[in-house]
C-alpha cells in the first residue's frame, strides 16, 4: 500500500513537470520566434516589465522582471501552497531557459498571420502549464489565486489585465503594434481557456418525456451514467412530471439520443455544453 502511494506521488510529480516543460517550450516558440521579431508586446508581467523599462529607462528588463515577480511569488507562497510555489519556480526557470534556447525566426511575413500563430502557440503553452499544479510565475500566480477563491476564469482575467496594459502602451509604442498585440493577447487567452477546459468538457442533457423511468433505466444500463430526476410541471397542461438530468462524455451524446428517442420518439431533449464537471466518473477538484 505504501509502495503504491509512493508510486502515485512520483507519477504525479513527473506528469506535472512534463506539462510545465512542454508548455514552456510551446510558449517560448510563439514568443521568441514570432511575437518578439514582429515587435509585438507580450501580455502579463513580462509585458508590464517591458513597459516599465521603456517608460523609466532605468535598470534592465530582466531586473524589472525579477523585482516585479518577488512580491507575486510571496503572495503565492502565502495564499496557495508550497507545492504550487515550487512548481511555479520550476515553471519560471523552464520558461526562461526555453526562451534562450529558441534561436530562429518563423518565416511569417503577414502581421495578422503572425498574430494568430503567436497567440495560438502562447495560449496553448500557457494552458498546458496551468493544467499542472504550478504556473510559469508572474501573472499566472495571481490568476490562480483569483480562480481558486472567486472562480474567475484565467483567460478572462489575463485578457482584462492585458487590456489595461496595452492601453498604457499607446504612449510608448506605435499604435499598430499595440493593436496587433492586443489582438494576439485575445487569441492567446481564448486558446488558453480552450486548452484548459478541453479535457473536461462534457454535455449536460435534460430530457422531458412521459416515459422518463424507462429512459433513465436505459441510460444507466447502456451508457453507465447516473441520472437525476427533477420535479416539474407543464405550464399549459399543469400536469406534474419528472425531468431527467444527466451529464455524459461528448462521445456518448449520440448514444444517449438514440436510447431516449428509440423509447419515446416525442421526447424533448436539451443539450448544453459544460466547461467543468467535478464528481464521481468525471474530474476531481484540482487543489494547487
Amino acid at each position: 500500500m505504501k509502495k503504491l502511494f509512493y508510486h502515485k506521488i512520483i507519477s504525479s510529480v513527473v506528469w506535472n513537470l512534463i506539462l510545465i516543460s512542454a508548455g514552456a517550450i510551446i510558449f517560448a516558440l510563439g514568443l521568441k520566434s514570432i511575437a518578439i521579431p514582429k515587435g509585438f508586446i507580450t501580455g502579463g508581467v513580462s509585458g508590464l516589465t517591458l513597459l516599465i523599462y521603456y517608460v523609466s529607462g532605468l535598470l534592465s528588463p530582466g531586473l524589472w522582471y525579477l523585482l516585479v515577480n518577488i512580491p507575486i511569488f510571496l503572495v503565492g507562497w502565502l495564499h496557495v501552497s508550497r507545492r504550487f510555489f515550487f512548481y511555479s519556480l520550476y515553471g519560471m526557470t523552464a520558461l526562461s531557459f526555453s526562451i534562450d534556447m529558441v534561436c530562429f525566426i518563423a518565416p511569417i511575413q503577414e502581421p495578422i498571420l503572425a498574430v494568430l500563430a503567436g497567440g495560438v502557440l502562447m495560449g496553448t503553452g500557457s494552458g498546458l502549464i496551468l493544467h499542472s499544479l504550478g504556473s510559469a510565475g508572474g501573472l499566472d500566480i495571481i490568476g490562480v489565486i483569483l480562480n481558486q477563491k472567486y472562480s474567475v476564469r484565467l483567460g478572462s482575467f489575463f485578457f482584462s489585465f492585458n487590456l489595461l496594459l496595452f492601453a498604457f502602451s499607446f504612449g510608448a509604442l506605435e499604435a499598430d503594434l499595440v493593436l496587433y498585440s492586443l489582438f494576439m493577447s485575445f487569441i492567446s487567452s481564448q486558446t488558453m481557456d480552450y486548452v484548459m477546459t478541453f479535457s473536461n468538457q462534457r454535455k449536460m442533457v435534460i430530457i422531458i418525456s412521459d416515459l422518463n423511468t424507462t429512459i433513465a433505466s436505459a441510460i444507466k444500463e447502456r451508457l453507465n451514467r447516473g441520472v437525476t430526476f427533477l420535479n416539474g410541471s407543464g405550464a399549459y397542461t399543469g400536469k406534474s412530471k419528472q425531468v431527467i438530468l444527466t451529464v455524459v462524455h461528448n462521445y456518448q451524446l449520440k448514444r444517449l439520443e438514440e436510447a431516449a428517442l428509440s423509447i419515446d420518439p416525442e421526447a424533448f431533449i436539451i443539450t448544453e455544453n459544460t466547461f467543468n464537471v467535478l464528481g464521481r466518473g468525471f474530474s476531481r477538484r484540482k487543489v494547487y
